[in-house]
């Protein structure tokens, strides 16, 4: 069961740091504040203390696994999670990030080290406007921002969990194709130009093996921007 054991601190470096190849498949790690969040890419995630879930969950996935899935099941888990909070829909901006009405509210950090893979989730939760960053390379939203509620992160954490454990027990059982038909009903880019790595292309959605697909072919990585 995700969430057992669950290492709750006050404050870290990272949660991503918390967890390691001693800990059980399903290991959690959360905290109020963290001093050097990371998000993809080495950009930074902050948040004022006690306002966002702050969550890495530690997965075995078997020898072999395609692990760069995992950001795309992650990012599922938490877009559910966010539907289910708000009752509004959200969106999967490939490769890791879940948003609302184009506003930024989550990402996902899958990190593979040590035969194990750390599944870091930041969910916006209850910060307010003024609270969120002005310079965010996505604008970004809370949940507490686009309704005004503010929530029991802890209730959050539970719900997020569960769907986490749910989609990744899908992707061990018959991989990203079990979840593909979710994730392409909230693709965020399908149909839209984007920058690829400074290159514009047309996004012609997410196929089933977790790649953007181009005009020009597909992509396993790459820094995505939204032109129009």
């Amino acid at each position: 069961m995700f969430g057992s054991p669950l290492i709750r601190v006050a404050s870290c470096e990272s949660t991503q740091l918390l967890l390691g190849p001693g800990d059980p498949e399903g290991a959690v790690a959360v905290t109020d504040f963290q001093t050097a969040g990371r998000g993809r890419l080495g950009r930074i995630w902050t948040a004022p203390p006690g306002s966002a879930l702050l969550c890495s969950v530690l997965l075995h996935p078997p020898a072999g696994s395609r692990i760069a899935q995992l950001s795309l099941v992650g990012g599922l888990a938490a877009a559910q999670a966010v539907e289910a909070a708000l009752g509004r829909p959200a969106q999967l901006k490939w490769p890791n990030d879940v948003l609302v009405d184009g506003l930024k509210v989550a990402g996902v950090l899958a990190e593979a080290r040590d035969g194990i893979v750390v599944v870091g989730i930041g969910l916006n939760a209850n910060q307010t406007a003024a609270e969120l960053p002005a310079d965010a390379r996505i604008p970004a939203a809370s949940l507490r921002s686009l309704d005004g509620v503010e929530r029991d992160r802890d209730a959050l954490l539970a719900d997020l969990l569960a769907r986490l454990e749910a989609a990744y027990g899908s992707w061990l059982g018959g991989g990203l194709t079990s979840l593909h038909a979710e994730i392409a009903a909230r693709d965020a880019l399908a149909g839209r130009t984007v920058s690829v790595d400074g290159r514009s292309d047309r996004a012609l959605g997410i196929d089933a093996e977790g790649r953007l697909v181009l005009d020009t072919g597909p992509v396993e990585s790459g820094e995505i921007s939204l032109l129009s």
